[in-house]
C-alpha cells in the first residue's frame, strides 16, 4: 500500500481548526499540527488604555496550550514556528502606518496575503508535506477548462472568510485544503463533540489578535510607547465637502470613513466623516448622502478566477467583510489599478480596505482601495 500523504493543518487552538485535524486524521491522513506564534500578548499587558489578558482574541498563549492539547488527543506530532518578527514587520508595522496616513487596514488580510499561508506552506514542505489544511471556510477546486484554481464561498455563508483570502497565489491555492467549506457551523461543533475535543464549546474569537479590546487607538499609543517613540502630530481642521472650516481635530488617526460620533462639532443634522485627507491632515465632513460613493479605485490587484482583466466585466464587489456584496462594472484605469463602477452608489467606501470581487460563488480577484 502506498505511504499515506502528509498533511500540515494549522492549528490555531479554535474549534474549526482543531476539528479540521480530526476529520483529517479520521480520513487516513499522516497529520503534522503547526501553529505560527505570531504576537507576544504579553507585549503591551498593563501598559496605559492595555488590558492585562488576552481573553477573546486569537492565537494568544492560551490558543497555543489549546492546540497542543488536540494534538496530544489526536497523537500527532505538533510544532509551534516563531513569527513574531515578521508578523511584526509585515502586519503591525504596516497597521500603524495605515492609520497614522488616515488609512483604515485590514490586518487579517495582510496576515493571510503576507504571512501565513506562505510561511505555513514553506513549514509544510520541510517537514515532508506538500499540502496545508486550514480551518477558514471557503472551497478551492481545480478547473481544467481554465487551468486555474478557483476560490468559492462556502456552504455557511454567515462564516464566509473569503474576503480575506482574496490574496492568494495559484500555488497557494493548489496547496491548500479547505475541509470546513461545504460544513454549517454547527455542524462543525457537533463533529467536535464527536471527536470528544476538548474545547468543542470554545467561543470564536472576535477580536484582532495584537489590539485587546478592540481599541486602536490606545493600541497605537502603546505600540509606539514601546517602540520609544510618541505619537506624531497629525491634528488638524475639520472641513466640510465645500472647504469650509467647521472644527479642529487631535490627530487624523482618531476617524475612519463612515464615522458619526467623536467628531467633536454640534451640527443641526448629523455628520460623518467623509474622507481623510492624510497629506494635510484634513477630515472631511459630512451628511449621511454624501457618504455614498458611485465608484472606488483599488490597486495591488490579485486575481483568482481569471489571469488578468480584458475589457469591462460585471462583478459583485465586497468593500467590507460584512458588507452585502454591491453589483459593478469593473474595468482596468491603470496599469495596476482597478475602478468599479455600482449599480447603486455604496456607503463609507474606505481606503485601506479591501475590495473583492465576485461572481456568484467564485472569487474573480480583490484589491486595495484607493
Amino acid at each position: 500500500m502506498p505511504k499515506p500523504e502528509t498533511i500540515a493543518v494549522a492549528m490555531s487552538g479554535g474549534v474549526d481548526s482543531s476539528t479540521v485535524a480530526a476529520m483529517l486524521k479520521t480520513e487516513g491522513y499522516n497529520l503534522v499540527g503547526l501553529t505560527l506564534q505570531l504576537w507576544n500578548q504579553r507585549r503591551l499587558a498593563g501598559k496605559p488604555g492595555m488590558p492585562e489578558t488576552s481573553e477573546g482574541r486569537c492565537c494568544s498563549l492560551d490558543d497555543v496550550y489549546d492546540a497542543r492539547r488536540v494534538a496530544e488527543h489526536l497523537d500527532i506530532p505538533y510544532y509551534v514556528v516563531n513569527q513574531q518578527d515578521r508578523f511584526e514587520q509585515d502586519v503591525v508595522q504596516p497597521f500603524v502606518r495605515e492609520y497614522l496616513s488616515g488609512r483604515t487596514p485590514v490586518p487579517c488580510t495582510l496576515c493571510n496575503n503576507h504571512l501565513k499561508f506562505a510561511q505555513l506552506l514553506d513549514t509544510a514542505r520541510q517537514i515532508g508535506a506538500e499540502r496545508i489544511a486550514t480551518g477558514h471556510y471557503a472551497r478551492n477546486e481545480y478547473d481544467p477548462t481554465r487551468n486555474r484554481w478557483i476560490l468559492k464561498r462556502p456552504a455557511d455563508t454567515s462564516k464566509d472568510q473569503t474576503y480575506f483570502l482574496f490574496g492568494l497565489t495559484q500555488e497557494q491555492l493548489s496547496r491548500s485544503l479547505f475541509p470546513l467549506g461545504s460544513y454549517k457551523k454547527p455542524d462543525v461543533r457537533a463533529l467536535a463533540r464527536e471527536q470528544r475535543l476538548a474545547l468543542a464549546e470554545k467561543p470564536d474569537s472576535q477580536e484582532i489578535c495584537f489590539i485587546p479590546g478592540g481599541d486602536y487607538k490606545q493600541f497605537l499609543d502603546a505600540y509606539l510607547a514601546d517602540q520609544g517613540e510618541s505619537m506624531p502630530d497629525t491634528s488638524g481642521e475639520l472641513v466640510t465637502t465645500s472647504g469650509e472650516v467647521v472644527g479642529h481635530h487631535d490627530g487624523i488617526h482618531n476617524f475612519t470613513v463612515g464615522q458619526r460620533k467623536g467628531l467633536g462639532i454640534a451640527t443641526g443634522s448629523p455628520l460623518y466623516v467623509i474622507g481623510i485627507n492624510g497629506a494635510d491632515r484634513k477630515v472631511i465632513v459630512g451628511s449621511s448622502d454624501e457618504l455614498t460613493s458611485k465608484t472606488l479605485r483599488a490597486n495591488r490587484l490579485n486575481w483568482i478566477a481569471i489571469p488578468q482583466l480584458d475589457g469591462e466585466m460585471r462583478v459583485q464587489v465586497k468593500i467590507r467583510h460584512r458588507h452585502e456584496a454591491a453589483w459593478a462594472t469593473l474595468e482596468m484605469s491603470g496599469d495596476d489599478e482597478v475602478t468599479a463602477t455600482f449599480d447603486q452608489p455604496q456607503r463609507a467606501v474606505t481606503p485601506g480596505q479591501a475590495a473583492v470581487f465576485y461572481s456568484g460563488e467564485e472569487v474573480i480577484g480583490g484589491g486595495w482601495i484607493l
